[in-house]
Parts: structure tokens; C-alpha cells; sequence
């Protein structure tokens, strides 16, 4: 009997540890507060800083990690917003953007070197004060723009428009990630189609955000024959989407599969930065005092961090339906697929500038 008692309390003792083991388990994964810091255009840009959002949610549904979204809605904002973050004691604190790059990170990590900090499309080498808590997070945009100007290549050689074969390419503004989207779009349509011309513009638009500028641009584009337009543009590239649809051109999208914007997308050249905020997310949870800055971590075709979306399916009845067949599609699709196997062995280089 006594010893049927002692084996009873045992059990007792056993099952409390395991409850404040699991107590305080659930406790540490409270106490993980992410804070993703958005660039100009906020979450209704459908596209880049839209996906880290989504990203961060997916770590809060995942990974029970609590978390906060700080919009920027001007330059100033970016430091701002950083320093909010950091004295909130949000770790790790997610930067979304290029231009995080030149001062906000630079100013505001080395203050909080206990905060660790990801920046998205931020090139570490590039910061000035080289902060060992600050992780860059860097795409091959080169890539994936080399998969969408094949497509467009293959596709206006099929389909002339208006007798021309000529596509374009539209930037909001010379930043490397944009530069790298439009060389290897460029580069890819001539790989396809050694025929083809192709036209890049840039909108002058630093804000990534005035779709107006990105429209005007477009319609010029449009107007000199171009048939396919690529904007790599962030928010502002909507007003050049928009573009498109009004004078039934191809449209291909950036960053997010866009083509619920309609019919008239033909596909977009996808960066995961969703799967990248994730990720580090995940990293950070799993070991926070190992999770290590001061160097760049690279998404590529080859890591599935880079690519380009499915050719769209029209509905029945729509000028689109009319111009991309199943013909169409078998025969740029395959092609394609192996351009991206040819990327992702080494043996294609797309130029990045």
C-alpha cells in the first residue's frame, strides 16, 4: 500500500513538472514580440510590404509569437518608427525596404545592440556603422525577372501587338532590387526572342507609392507599341497595371502573384518575401541569443525564394482568352520551366545591372 502511495505521488510530481515545463515553454514563446516596420505605401500595396505581413502572421498563427505592424508614411518615419520599436522592446524588428539601408538602420541599430534587426532588401556590406545585430535579407530580382522577360518575349513573338514585337519595363526608381528586376527582364525577353524590343523607363517616383506616375509612364510605353508592360514598381506599378488593363495590353506584376488584379495579367515576377520575414521569424524564435547579424542571408530560384507566377487563365469571352490559348501556354510554359531548371544549376547568369 505505502508503495502504491509513493508511486502515486511520483506520478503527481512528474505531471506538475510537465505543466511548468509547458507553462513556462508557452511563457518564452509570449514573451518573442515581432515588430515588422513597413516602407511607404503600407499594407494596401499588394505586394512587397503587404507580404511581410502576411509573413508575420503566418509566425503568429505558427509559432505563437506575438507581433506589431508600424506603417511608414513618410521618409522620416523610417527611423521613427525603428526607434518606436526598439524602446517598445519588440525583438526581433523587421525593416521593409531599400531605403532602411541609407541612415535609419545605421542610426538606430548600434543604439539597441541588444535588438535584433532584419532588413528586407537591405545589403549588410552597405551599412556604414556595419552593425552586428542588423541580418540584410537580399533577392536575386535578376532572376525572376529573367523568367517573366522570357515569358514576355515568347509570348509577343506569338502575338505581335499591333504588328510590333515590343515589350517594357517600368521602375519606380533606380534602387538595386528594381535595377536587378528590369536587366534580367530585359535580358530574358532577347533570350527568347532575339527580334524583340525592349523598352525601360523609370517612373522618378521615390515614394514606390504614386501610381499616377507609374501610369503616365506605362501609357507612354503603350503608346510607342509596347504590348507587354512590366512594372517593377511597388505600389506605385499599380497605376501602370491599371494602364494596361485600359488599353488591353499585357500586364506582368511584381513581388505577389497579382494576377487577382484581373485577366489582363499575364504573370508576375514573385519574391517571397513572405516566406523571408517567416523564416527569420522562426530563426529568431528557435534561438534568440544565436540568432546572428553582420551578413547577408540570399533568396534564389534555386531556394525557391525567387520566380514567377503561373500564365493566367482568362475566362471565356475576354480579348486575353483570345490572345494566350492552351497552344499558347503548353508551349511557353515548358519552355520557361527549363529556363528556371538552367538558373537554378548555375549554367544562366542573368545580369543584375
Amino acid at each position: 500500500m505505502k508503495s502504491k502511495r509513493i508511486l502515486l505521488w511520483l506520478g503527481v510530481l512528474a505531471l506538475g513538472a510537465l505543466i511548468v515545463g509547458a507553462t513556462a515553454s508557452a511563457q518564452r514563446a509570449a514573451t518573442v514580440k515581432v515588430a515588422v516596420v513597413t516602407d511607404i505605401g503600407g499594407l494596401n500595396d499588394k505586394g512587397f510590404n503587404h507580404l511581410s505581413y502576411v509573413g508575420m502572421q503566418r509566425a503568429k498563427r505558427l509559432l505563437g509569437v506575438q507581433g506589431r505592424v508600424y506603417i511608414t508614411n513618410s521618409a522620416a518615419d523610417r527611423k521613427a518608427n525603428l526607434q518606436a520599436a526598439s524602446q517598445a522592446g519588440y525583438n526581433p524588428v523587421i525593416a521593409v525596404g531599400v531605403l532602411f539601408e541609407f541612415g535609419p538602420l545605421d542610426a538606430v541599430a548600434p543604439a539597441f545592440p541588444k535588438t535584433k534587426y532584419v532588413g528586407i532588401d537591405v545589403d549588410w556590406p552597405g551599412l556604414s556603422s556595419k552593425p552586428t545585430n542588423v541580418r540584410g535579407i537580399q533577392f536575386r530580382e535578376q532572376e525572376a525577372g529573367y523568367l517573366v522577360g522570357y515569358i514576355a518575349g515568347l509570348e509577343i513573338k506569338r502575338h505581335p501587338y499591333k504588328g510590333k514585337q515590343i515589350v517594357s519595363g517600368v521602375g519606380a526608381n533606380k534602387v538595386p532590387a528594381i535595377t536587378r528586376f528590369l536587366a534580367g527582364y530585359a535580358a530574358g525577353a532577347k533570350k527568347a526572342n532575339p527580334k524583340v524590343t525592349v523598352k525601360i523607363d523609370y517612373a522618378n517616383d521615390p515614394t514606390f507609392a504614386d501610381q499616377a506616375k507609374c501610369k503616365e509612364t506605362t501609357l507612354n510605353q503603350i503608346g510607342a507599341g509596347s504590348g507587354i508592360v512590366f512594372e517593377a514598381a511597388g505600389q506605385c506599378g499599380l497605376g501602370g497595371l491599371s494602364a494596361a488593363k485600359q488599353k488591353h495590353v499585357w500586364g506582368i506584376g511584381v513581388d505577389a502573384n497579382q494576377g487577382f488584379l484581373g485577366a489582363h495579367i499575364l504573370t508576375s515576377a514573385t519574391k517571397h518575401v513572405d516566406r523571408a520575414v517567416f523564416e527569420a521569424i522562426k530563426a529568431y524564435k528557435a534561438n534568440p541569443t544565436g540568432f546572428k547579424g553582420g551578413y547577408n542571408k540570399n533568396y534564389t530560384v534555386k531556394n525557391g525564394g525567387v520566380g514567377y507566377a503561373p500564365l493566367r487563365v482568362a475566362p471565356k469571352g475576354s480579348w486575353e482568352a483570345k490572345e494566350l490559348t492552351a497552344a499558347d501556354r503548353a508551349y511557353i510554359t515548358t519552355r520557361v520551366r527549363r529556363i528556371a531548371q538552367l538558373i537554378a544549376a548555375g549554367k544562366i547568369k542573368p545580369p543584375s545591372s
